[in-house]
C-alpha cells in the first residue's frame, strides 16, 4: 500500500486547521488517515505547528512520501536535515553535532529574515511618507498657483476700481468748485447792490456824466457821413466826365470815316470827266 503524508483539513468556514497524518495516496484528501503525526494553525501570525519527529521518520522509513506542504513543515522543523542525515548512514552523535549546526544557523537565518522583514516595512513606511510630502507639496504648489491668480486678478482689478474712485473724486471736486463759483458770483451781486439811497444817488450822477462825454462821440460820426457824402459827389462828378470823354472818340472816328469817302466820291468823278 502506498502511503502519504499530507494535510488534513479541519474547522470551520474561514477558519482553517490542518492535521498532519498519514493516509493512503488512494483516499481523498479528507478521507481516514491511518495515524496523526502533528498539526498546523495557518491563521496565527507565526504559523504555529507541531510534529512528532520519532513517527515521522517511522513512516519515512516505511516509504511514506511527504507532500509539499508537510516537507515545507519538515524543512522548518529540522526533519528536512535530519533525514537527509539518516539517509547518509551517520551514527547518531555526528547527526546530532550536524543538528546543533543547523539550529544556530537557523536562528541566524531568522534573524536575517526578521531583519529583512523589518527594512521593507521601514522602505515601504518610507515609500509611503515620501508620496505623502510629494502630495503635500502637489497640493501647496497648487494652493500658491491659485493664490497667485488670484492676486493677479485682484492687482488688474484694483486699477478699474482706482479710476472709478478718482472719476467719483474728480466729478465730486467739480461739483464743489461750480457750487464754491456759483457762491463767488453771488456773493459780488449781492456786496454790489446799494444799500443806502445816498450810494444810489453818487451812481445815479456818475451815469449822467458819462452820458454827457459820451454824446460828442456820437455826433462826430454824422459829421464824419457828412464829409463822406461831400466827397462822393466829386468823385461822381469825375467819372461823368472821363465818361463823356470815352463817348467823344467814337464821334472823331465817324468824321474821318465821312471825310474818307469824299474823297473816293471826288476821285470818282474826275475819273468820270476823263473818259
Amino acid at each position: 500500500m502506498a502511503t502519504k503524508i499530507r494535510l488534513k483539513r479541519i474547522g470551520r468556514r474561514n477558519r482553517p486547521f490542518y492535521r498532519v497524518v498519514v493516509m493512503d495516496s488512494r483516499n481523498r484528501r479528507d478521507g481516514a488517515a491511518i495515524e496523526e503525526l502533528g498539526w498546523f494553525n495557518p491563521i496565527e501570525a507565526d504559523k504555529s505547528y507541531k510534529l512528532e519527529e520519532d513517527r515521522f521518520l517511522h513512516w519515512l522509513k516505511e516509504g511514506a512520501q511527504p507532500s509539499e506542504a508537510a516537507h515545507g513543515l519538515m524543512k522548518r522543523s529540522g526533519l528536512a536535515h535530519r533525514w537527509h542525515l539518516t539517509q547518509q548512514g551517520l551514527d547518531e552523535k555526528t547527526i546530532e553535532k550536524e543538528m546543533k549546526k543547523w539550529a544556530l544557523t537557523r536562528e541566524e537565518t531568522l534573524k536575517n529574515r526578521a531583519e529583512k522583514v523589518t527594512k521593507k516595512a521601514e522602505k515601504a513606511e518610507e515609500k509611503i511618507k515620501a508620496e505623502a510630502e510629494a502630495a503635500t507639496a502637489a497640493e501647496a504648489a497648487v494652493e500658491e498657483a491659485a493664490a497667485a491668480t488670484e492676486e493677479a486678478d485682484a492687482k488688474e482689478d484694483a486699477p478699474a476700481e482706482v479710476e472709478d474712485i478718482k472719476a467719483e473724486e474728480s466729478s465730486g471736486e467739480e461739483k464743489e468748485e461750480v457750487a464754491a463759483e456759483e457762491t463767488a458770483v453771488e456773493a459780488p451781486v449781492e456786496e454790489a447792490e446799494p444799500e443806502t439811497e445816498a450810494e444810489a444817488e453818487a451812481e445815479a450822477e456818475t451815469e449822467k456824466s458819462k452820458d454827457s462825454e459820451e454824446a460828442p462821440a456820437e455826433d462826430a460820426p454824422a459829421e464824419v457821413e457828412d464829409i463822406k457824402a461831400e466827397e462822393t459827389p466829386a468823385e461822381e462828378k469825375e467819372e461823368v466826365a472821363a465818361e463823356e470823354t470815352d463817348g467823344e472818340v467814337p464821334a472823331e472816328e465817324e468824321t474821318s470815316d465821312v471825310v474818307e469817302d469824299a474823297v473816293e466820291n471826288d476821285e470818282k468823278d474826275e475819273k468820270s470827266e476823263d473818259k
